[in-house]
């Protein structure tokens, strides 16, 4: 692999990226020769030089805490990693753009997960990727898998089945799942919503948001803000809008459709946007000039189909008064990496046993305003590498769990 020359990917060095410059197009050569071997392994935290130290660690030492954790379930955690270790499952049939390339294709994209969960939370993580897509299966092999984990990211997999494959697991098992695509994903939009207001003096209560994709991303984007107080949104598919009289639905979509779109719009996506204040793409589909333009003035467009957003920045940015994508080498990147690190950490630290939606929005709350001292059009969320964002949104994730209880 390290004979491939060509460029590849566009990823920014972080200086040029805050900056809202062009990022240099990263080689394969760079690229390949990173993953060589993989991008993680696992190091021991206590020494294992002497006879000793042996003897402390595994035989015949570690038979006596053995022998504790049978005696008293409730030192498990003190005495292993698993409570703050996640497990990082997939199933290879939604990665990226990439779309159903398999659990061992899929597998640097979980390596890369779980060093993400290191890098940023000090969380242990551990990919795992699943040579099955029935959604039966999976919840049997996650759940079987569980003892071993004090958290369950779910990533990568394909909807509908990605919403049935959660719901089982958080109610069979009782530690935190996440489906990162979902809420991760809907954490960051609301975040970079409510900055996007304080900057051009608008609320979150007075938008009207149209939403490109039905999908896992879309639904929960959806449901979150109308967690939010957003009462006007509308979610378009690739059959058009939804709303109650479409005809057939899935019923995750049906259950979208009752709760959303109030004034009963139809159509396609030009005839949702016409009036609109906000589009949110998460479709992966071009979206026309056309549509676009038929959106109020000043309005937002968060674009964030990678590596090929739904509207071009440079298109966007002619019809609205902010822009986000999901590419580091734009301003505002709409990155998953601002949310899941921070909800973890928070929901461990708080010892909480699912992820509840007031935990979100606490997340979201807390990421706009790390944000806060530094916004304008270019600047709404802030950086991934931030060191305030992951203890600020933990802290807010783990009152909320606190407050649940």
């Amino acid at each position: 692999m390290s004979s491939l020359t060509s460029p590849a990917v566009s990823l920014a060095d972080s200086p040029a990226v805050e900056r809202g410059m062009p990022a240099r197009r990263l080689t394969d050569v760079e690229i390949f020769d990173v993953h060589v071997g993989g991008k993680m392994a696992m190091v021991p935290t206590v020494p294992m030089e002497t006879m000793a130290d042996l003897s402390r660690a595994y035989t015949p030492g570690v038979a006596r805490v053995c022998t504790a954790i049978a005696q008293d379930r409730s030192v498990f955690d003190h005495y292993t990693w698993a409570a703050r270790t996640v497990a990082v499952v997939t199933d290879g049939s939604a990665v990226l753009g990439l779309g159903n390339i398999g659990p061992r294709a899929a597998m640097p994209v979980m390596e890369g997960k779980a060093i993400l969960f290191k890098r940023f939370a000090n969380i242990d993580a551990v990919p795992l990727c699943l040579d099955t897509t029935d959604p039966d299966e999976i919840v049997e092999t996650v759940a079987r898998l569980a003892p071993s984990f004090g958290g369950i990211n779910l990533e990568d997999i394909s909807a509908p089945r990605c919403f049935a494959i959660e719901q089982a697991l958080s109610q069979r098992i009782d530690i935190p799942v996440f489906h990162d695509d979902q809420h991760g994903t809907a954490i960051v939009t609301l975040a970079a919503l409510r900055n996007a207001c304080t900057v051009t003096g608008r609320t979150l209560a007075s938008l009207r948001v149209v939403i490109a994709g039905a999908g896992a991303a879309g639904v929960a984007i959806a449901n979150m803000l109308l967690d939010a107080g957003i009462g006007d949104v509308v979610v378009v598919d690739s059959q058009g809008v939804l709303h109650a009289s479409r005809g057939i639905l899935s019923p995750i979509k049906a259950e979208l459709a009752d709760r959303t779109n109030s004034t009963g719009i139809s159509g396609s996506i030009v005839e949702a946007l016409v009036g609109s204040d906000v589009l949110i793409g998460v479709s992966g589909g071009q979206i026309p000039t056309e549509a676009v333009a038929g959106m109020a003035p000043g309005g937002f467009i968060f674009a964030m189909a990678n590596p090929d957003p739904e509207v071009a920045p440079e298109i966007a940015r002619q019809y609205a008064s902010v822009v986000a994508t999901g590419r580091s080498d734009y301003p505002n990147q709409i990155n998953n990496v601002l949310a899941f690190p921070g909800v973890f950490k928070g929901a461990f630290d708080a010892g909480a046993r699912h992820i509840t939606s007031e935990m979100k929005l606490a997340a979201a709350t807390a990421l706009a305003d790390v944000a806060a001292d530094e916004l304008d059009a270019e600047h709404i969320l802030p950086s991934a590498l931030d060191p305030r964002v992951v203890p600020i949104v933990a802290a807010a994730v783990a009152a909320a769990a606190v407050q649940g209880r």
